[in-house]
């Protein structure tokens, strides 16, 4: 019988006292390789959940799904940044006893497991850079948030303090996005979604698990400068869409092999993998892992 493809919520301390939420699924074994997936814009550590359950790395591998800061169960109305994203991960594989791990990220995930790289090269073994989105690439309401940024900067205090005086009580719902990409998928092979993009980047369905704030910080991270792809010595393994609603795939490529230990795998979907082509996703996955261990 199949067990439950979501794990048990955990919770550990930042190193500000800030208490954030995760889920682990650890195989008992003695020093096990860690892999820990890091989600993307107004998501969760959710949208992990299958990939988790489903892959063989189970058996041999510690996996574990943060909520990044300020999202699900990690949910702060707080100010957070790309860098402390970062040191909650160190603060994550301190709390679970790992010296270094393999980071896997989604979109903005992909970003912040990038920065992990550079700014913690002992801590990183290796990425697993799914559909990585580069501010240069980008297109369409994310490419306006681009040149509008310093609005965006400048919108986000007031914006956060109005929601701590005025709306510091209310409680968002935690999103299941694999029940989410069940409905896509179905929804897909029926044929009655057409623009997987509306479905995953609309700020009304968004704004319903996360404050504005949250929301605006999101954006201003997405579009922030990247380091150099040169500067990430660690092996690398990218999985890109063969089109992308959000960025531009050849402006992405040139990026892309850039990173000077690259693996690419082209899949044919558009943005979100692991929604459209979750087998071959983890299939690719599975496989490069398991000759990184």
């Amino acid at each position: 019988m199949e067990g439950p493809i979501h794990a048990p919520l955990r919770h550990f301390t930042a190193s500000d006292g800030l208490r954030l939420g995760y889920r682990a699924h650890r195989c008992g074994l003695p020093e096990a390789p860690a892999l820990v997936t890091l989600h993307g814009l107004a998501s969760n550590g959710t949208r992990f959940s299958e990939f988790c359950a489903h892959s063989r790395l189970r058996d041999t591998w510690d996996l574990y799904q943060p909520d990044l800061r300020g999202h699900g169960a990690s949910m702060t109305r707080k100010a957070f940044s790309r860098w402390l994203w970062c040191q909650d991960q160190i603060s994550l594989l301190d709390r679970e006893g790992h010296g270094q791990a393999v980071f896997m990220g989604h979109s903005l995930g992909a970003q912040v497991a990038m920065e992990l790289a550079v700014r913690h090269p002992d801590r990183v073994r290796a990425l697993i850079l799914i559909d990585p989105v580069f501010p240069e690439a980008l297109r369409g309401v994310l490419a306006v948030v681009r040149r509008l940024n310093l609005l965006n900067c400048l919108l986000v205090p007031p914006v956060r303090l109005i929601g701590r005086i005025f709306a510091a009580s209310r409680r968002f719902p935690y999103r299941d996005l694999h029940a989410l990409d069940a409905q896509a998928r179905q929804r897909l092979e029926e044929g009655e979604l057409q623009d997987i993009v509306r479905l995953y980047m609309s700020p009304r369905a968004d704004l319903r698990f996360l404050p504005l704030a949250n929301y605006l910080q999101d954006l201003r991270e997405v579009v922030r400068p990247l380091p150099h792809p040169a500067q990430i010595k660690q092996p690398v393994l990218v999985l890109q869409s063969g089109e992308s609603g959000i960025s531009d795939p050849r402006t992405n490529s040139r990026q892309i092999q850039l990173f000077p230990h690259l693996e690419r795998v082209h899949i044919d979907a558009n943005h979100w993998l692991l929604t459209e082509k979750p087998q071959e996703a983890r299939a690719v996955i599975d496989q490069w892992c398991q000759g990184q261990a």
